[in-house]
């Protein structure tokens, strides 16, 4: 494992996009079928979760078989925040199940989670509540941020984000009323600049989301830029997923 942390981003792209994929177990506790893979490739090999399609459990609010793809979209607009958040991320039309993402496993305590940890840690996390508003998560439960080596961040299961309607449910409500940082501000900026009619960042989301989807998203981003803070969760809708973890 030591060796696929010390693996370029580009080359994890790149066995995730077209290396061999094995199933070596499944995930049992989520509501929709979930795989630790085996990627292998011109002598790499590396773990990785495999979220098949045709193992997405039907939701009211959410086009079928689309959660997948929405696992891929977070990837992309993680990079083009230049946040570094969501493990590497594509869509394998040829998983072992059929379609379907497959997502980097990085290395983690399965033990450290949003509840677990110290104020130092929790004080660390403008960027996830802020990445959480954007995407509109419908669900991050605590257990989805990792804590990786070194105390790198990590953010994981964004199945059920991206809707047009507003649909945010985070446990992260740390920083309420704060401005947002220069930094997160110039980066939120800067992911503005690339949501343009025909840019390369539209085009690779839109085989993931629909048009109304983008176009909410591109909303959802210029309120937060002329706001400028982290805002109160609603009052008359439940703001927080169940269950917590």
């Amino acid at each position: 494992m030591a060796r696929t942390l010390r693996m370029e981003k580009d080359k994890i792209l790149k066995y995730l996009a077209t290396g061999d994929i094995t199933v070596i177990g499944q995930f049992t506790w989520g509501s929709n079928y979930t795989f630790l893979t085996k990627v292998s490739g011109d002598g790499s090999e590396f773990e990785a979760v495999y979220k098949p399609q045709r193992g997405e459990r039907p939701l009211w609010d959410f086009p079928a078989e689309s959660l997948a793809g929405r696992e891929v979209a977070a990837f992309l607009v993680s990079e083009a925040l230049g946040w570094d958040l969501v493990p590497p991320t594509v869509f394998r039309e040829d998983g072992p199940l059929g379609a379907g993402s497959l997502q980097h496993h990085v290395p983690h305590d399965p033990e450290q989670h949003y509840f677990t940890f110290d104020r130092k840690t929790r004080k660390r996390l403008r960027q996830v509540a802020a990445f959480d508003l954007l995407v509109n998560n419908a669900d991050r439960k605590g257990g989805h941020i990792l804590l990786g080596d070194e105390g790198k961040l990590w953010l994981i299961d964004h199945g059920i984000s991206f809707h047009a309607e507003p649909k945010l449910r985070t446990v992260v409500w740390d920083f309420v009323g704060e401005d947002f940082p220069d930094d997160l501000l110039q980066d939120l900026l800067r992911l503005q600049s690339q949501l343009t009619p025909n840019s390369a960042l539209l085009s690779a989301l839109a085989p993931y989301l629909h048009e109304d989807e983008l176009a909410a998203l591109e909303a959802r981003l210029a309120q937060l830029l002329a706001e400028r803070r982290f805002p109160a969760p609603p009052e008359d809708v439940r703001a927080t997923p169940w269950p917590l973890v």
